[in-house]
């Protein structure tokens, strides 16, 4: 690759560049982010919106617009109205209760730090997905900007739990290691990992049948089980010490998580589905009954974790309950790839999630209009 600090003889690094026909494809031939994208001769080629895709798109990332998937763009914005800080919570009440010797069971405590140790490595799990295995490889520049506002909302999300973690004055190495000393946690983080190894490998490309359906089942692994049903029962567990006004701090940090996270399972769903239309191919029967395993296997793996944090008693809480509520919202997950429904007579044990999260349309109560909003410590909710 040619070092464009040094200046050519007579000429700008301007105008050498604009002499040169196909600068764009010759000079960046070596990265990873043009393998994938073939750019179009001349550096004053324009689009149009039919050339964009999502994946193995051929038409300039670079431009953004005019746009082609609205709903991408959309989202975007509604995330970056949603922004909040974790520092605008106020975490007194919670110390008090925390430090009180009345004040929680020591169960009550475990399940606490079991979901900031889950969470807290998650998060960053789906961060590194994002940022080193899925961006390069989707080829439309309005889903790209999304990706970003997500990536940096992973990190928002990190950030909380720390700040929960630093308010309570718990032990940072226990929760940030939980992952490697937890086994149910341990489980999760390594089904995940198991998921994007060869999207993490630098020689991983997409353009060909086997690496598409290895990006759509990364895709699939990580909005629809890891931010679609994973996150689920520390939801429930930690927004039902808020129920209970208890921890009233953590528990509206994760409910300020909770809307980030069902709009990127939104903008998950929907990304998966483009992608299954523009590539009927990779949607075989098989690829479907390896999903439908794949969805299975995060059920148990989830359930497994239900009945380690959650001691009987707690919070009004039981783990058959959450057995019920798994397949309850796996169904729906399945749904919405257009898959069928894989558990019979299940219905939502938890009536008041229902109130608070529409699963029908994957929409919760922080996910309505917001009227005025200046900070996430002052939300005002139509």
């Amino acid at each position: 690759m040619k070092n464009f600090l040094t200046k050519p003889n007579n000429l700008s690094v301007t105008q050498n560049l604009l002499n040169k026909s196909n600068t764009l494809e010759s000079t960046f031939n070596d990265t990873n982010i043009f393998k994938a994208v073939s750019q179009p001769k001349g550096i004053s080629s324009r689009i149009n919106v039919d050339d964009k895709k999502i994946i193995n798109c051929r038409a300039d990332l670079n431009q953004l617009v005019p746009f082609k998937y609205e709903w991408a763009w959309k989202k975007y914005l509604d995330a970056c109205a949603n922004h909040w800080m974790p520092q605008e919570i106020n975490m007194a009440n919670d110390v008090a209760l925390w430090r009180k010797k009345s004040g929680l069971s020591e169960n009550e405590k475990i399940v606490i730090k079991r979901n900031l140790g889950f969470f807290s490595t998650a998060d960053s799990l789906v961060a590194n997905n994002l940022v080193l295995a899925v961006y390069k490889h989707i080829t439309n520049p309005e889903c790209r900007q999304y990706l970003l506002r997500q990536a940096f909302e992973e990190a928002l999300h990190t950030h909380a739990y720390q700040y929960i973690v630093e308010s309570l004055s718990l032990n940072e190495s226990e929760i940030f290691n939980m992952y490697n000393e937890v086994k149910s946690v341990h489980d999760k983080a390594v089904f995940e990992l198991e998921i994007t190894r060869e999207l993490n490998n630098p020689e991983f490309k997409t353009g060909e049948f086997k690496t598409n359906q290895l990006l759509l089942k990364n895709l699939i692994c990580y909005y629809i089980i890891m931010e679609g049903l994973f996150f689920y029962v520390g939801f429930v567990q930690m927004l039902s010490f808020g129920r209970q006004n208890k921890m009233t701090g953590a528990s509206q940090q994760f409910q300020y998580i909770l809307r980030d996270e069902s709009m990127h399972l939104n903008f998950g769903i929907d990304l998966i589905n483009q992608i299954i239309i523009e590539n009927k191919e990779l949607w075989t029967n098989s690829f479907q009954s390896e999903i439908i395993t794949l969805i299975k296997h995060g059920v148990e793996l989830e359930y497994a974790y239900a009945k380690d944090t959650l001691n009987p008693g707690i919070l009004g809480l039981n783990t058959p309950l959450f057995a019920d509520y798994l397949k309850y919202i796996a169904n729906r997950r399945f749904k919405q790839i257009g898959l069928r429904e894989q558990y019979a007579n299940i219905s939502n044990p938890f009536p008041w999630m229902s109130e608070s999260i529409d699963l029908n349309k994957e929409k919760n109560f922080f996910e309505t209009r917001v009227l005025d909003y200046q900070s996430g410590s002052c939300l005002d909710w139509e």
